[in-house]
């Protein structure tokens, strides 16, 4: 307002005029979802919001269902209350109250408590740690000059044919010069063990869609330049408000499915069978 018409206005008087978009929020945050996802994606961007008088760097939670058709949705939003496997529990249940009944594939960035929370809700679901990300965690035991190669050595274990052979690959890794280098990398990879295997039960097709949480980064990306000079948010209502407004522009492009999605779902219903439930 000021740099268009020259007015200040008070944060109150932008707070009451927006009042009707919470609506908007809380209508689009309740509404019913499919009843099954070929794939659900969950990251987190941080954002600066006032609570109880402190600035907290709180997290935004996003999750991107992607139906059997490979359309992608954003199914919901949740601001950070509390850490752990209860926090993830509530989130679970409600998008289950929200109608979908089973998710195939939960692919996530490590999040805390996430695997036992949606093993609970949907005890059928694959849950896949982002390759991605746990190569990025493991790279910060080693020193930046040598990161490249590193991750050169690392490609033999998550590129290997199955799971037998990438614990093989991880132990002659661990056993070589960067493993003895740089223990904590193999270590990383050994904690997060049950959630990257699944991966290799999957064929090279869904690997791709798989192997990163590429479409919600990107997707967190561009909310963030939203909100990135913002300074910190009044409220967690206040930052909700223009988190939405982001994302209602954002997925307006979304149109089409990826390129690699049909034969990602062929390999899908192989592997899921009846549960990979395609649109009439």
């Amino acid at each position: 307002m000021r740099e268009i018409y020259g007015v200040d206005i008070s944060p109150d008087l932008v707070s009451a005029v927006t009042d009707s978009v919470i609506d908007e929020v809380t209508a689009w945050q309740a509404r019913p979802l499919d009843s099954s996802y070929a794939i659900v994606f969950f990251d987190a961007l941080r954002v600066k919001i006032r609570d109880e008088g402190l600035v907290k760097n709180k997290a935004v939670y996003l999750a991107i269902g992607m139906r059997p058709s490979g359309h992608k949705q954003v199914l919901g939003m949740w601001i950070e209350q509390s850490e752990g496997a209860k926090f993830w529990l509530r989130v679970m249940n409600e998008i289950r109250g929200r109608g979908t009944q089973d998710i195939l594939i939960a692919v996530v960035d490590g999040l805390k408590g996430f695997p036992e929370a949606i093993t609970t809700v949907f005890p059928d679901t694959v849950v896949q740690t982002c390759i991605v990300h746990l190569i990025r965690y493991s790279m910060q035991f080693a020193s930046w000059k040598e990161r490249k190669q590193i991750a050169g050595e690392l490609r033999t274990v998550y590129r290997a044919a199955n799971a037998e052979t990438a614990a093989a690959e991880l132990e002659a890794f661990d056993q070589g010069p960067w493993g003895r280098k740089y223990p904590a990398i193999a270590q990383s990879w050994r904690r997060n063990w049950e959630a990257v295997i699944p991966f290799f039960s999957f064929p090279a097709e869904v690997r791709k869609i798989i192997y990163t949480t590429n479409a919600i980064e990107s997707l967190n990306a561009s909310v963030r330049k939203a909100v990135r000079n913002k300074g910190h948010f009044p409220s967690d209502q206040a930052a909700a408000k223009l988190i939405w407004l982001a994302l209602r522009n954002i997925t307006e492009n979304w149109k089409n499915p990826p390129i690699s999605w049909h034969a990602a779902k062929a390999q899908l219903a192989i592997q899921f069978g009846d549960r990979l439930v395609l649109s009439e």
